[in-house]
């Protein structure tokens, strides 16, 4: 039942992304910092993609995702259409492997060293839907400063 709510909430919460990034009137906004935002918007979606690809689809999913976590923040001027893209099929991963744990799975240990030895699936679930939101904050903060 978890594992279904937190599907839907990161369905949510990504769909609220791409909305955030097609509100950007100027693309190359996408590439700005400012005030106390230190990382653009799009280095903050190249973060959410890769992360989230990482730590859902590659450990739980086996999806063979190699991440490169340098490249999230100093890759600059990706195209919005290829970054709505990205997330949009981050949707369909989370969906599919997320919906497909069973409550056992839930709790048992994550596959990897996440925070501390022993960490739940659930738990490391949820904290990546709350650090999706963290920086889903950001990114809404960046929209509105520029435009």
């Amino acid at each position: 039942m978890l594992n279904s709510i937190l599907a839907t909430f990161y369905e949510r919460d990504i769909r609220r992304l791409i909305e955030e990034i097609n509100l950007f009137k100027n693309e190359d906004d996408l590439w700005r910092t400012g005030r106390a935002v230190k990382n653009p918007a799009g280095n903050l979606v190249l973060h959410i993609i890769g992360g989230l690809n990482h730590l859902i689809g590659a450990t739980l999913a086996q999806t063979g995702y190699v991440r490169n976590r340098n490249q999230e923040f100093s890759s600059k001027g990706v195209e919005m259409e290829e970054l709505v893209a990205q997330l949009e099929a981050l949707i369909s991963m989370i969906n599919k492997t997320v919906n497909c744990l069973t409550p056992e799975d839930m709790e048992a240990a994550y596959p990897i060293f996440f925070d501390e030895p022993n960490t739940t699936t659930s738990y490391v679930l949820l904290q990546l839907l709350l650090h999706l939101n963290y920086h889903l904050g950001q990114v809404n903060y960046l929209h509105r400063m520029f435009d």
